[in-house]
């Protein structure tokens, strides 16, 4: 894993070179889903702190297992409403706010916890069906809405690329995600800073157009195995 690792980083120091941006303007966001917690902890050994998860029940599980090392578990999948509380207990931070009564049972449960957390608001740049997030003409009315939140701290925006070989489809959603972020920006939501975008199989795309962090899985932990 550790070479793995030095090779991600690499990739994103040329990736940002290439772009004109400095190595540090990228972060790398591990996505631990579906790996053991015995990957994570072999991930923390080499100083890795944050950890992408697509399920809550999956957090709950691997938290319990990795419960000396506390790590900030990141939920990066689509959460269901009736998972706010496990969300609100067990998670660092939500990058996939998509909708309002989402946000509302997230307000309610992490007022019960007595914290806020930062979020991401996923975004559709992708025809395709299968992908969750926000219609971007939404955005406006839906950061509106969520200034009334004061448990979720908008940082940014999220999205999924289409999962198509054409790189200029697969730029074009990255591309719409800064646009839009940079359209909000100059309306006055300077907290929007973020913008994760790009996975193992298209990351140094979305750094090109202007990603802040990037979701990396197998390229880390490798080959996924997802059973039947």
């Amino acid at each position: 894993m550790e070479a793995r690792l030095a090779q991600v980083r690499q990739r994103v120091a040329q990736a940002c070179a290439a772009a004109g941006r400095a190595a540090g303007d990228v972060q790398v966001l591990p996505v631990s889903k579906t790996f053991p917690a015995q990957a994570v902890r072999e991930a923390a050994a080499l100083g890795i702190r944050r950890f992408g998860e697509s399920r809550t029940q999956e957090i709950r599980q691997k938290a319990g297992e990795l419960a000396d090392l506390q790590p900030e578990w990141v939920l990066i999948g689509h959460l269901q409403t009736n998972k706010a509380k496990d969300a609100a207990r067990l998670v660092a931070e939500v990058q996939s706010l998509d909708r309002w009564p989402l946000a509302e049972a997230l307000d309610a449960r992490l007022q019960r916890e007595g914290r806020a957390m930062d979020v991401l608001v996923q975004v559709k740049t992708s025809p395709e069906p299968s992908k969750f997030g926000l219609e971007p003409e939404a955005l406006p009315a839906f950061l509106k809405q969520l200034d009334g939140l004061d448990t979720l701290r908008v940082r940014g925006l999220m999205t999924l690329a289409v999962n198509s070989p054409d790189a200029e489809a697969v730029r074009a959603c990255f591309r719409a995600l800064r646009q839009w972020r940079d359209r909000l920006r100059d309306e006055g939501r300077p907290q929007l800073q973020r913008l994760s975008m790009g996975m193992s199989g298209d990351f140094e795309l979305a750094i090109a157009e202007g990603a802040t962090e990037v979701r990396i899985g197998s390229a880390i932990f490798g080959q996924r195995d997802y059973g039947d």
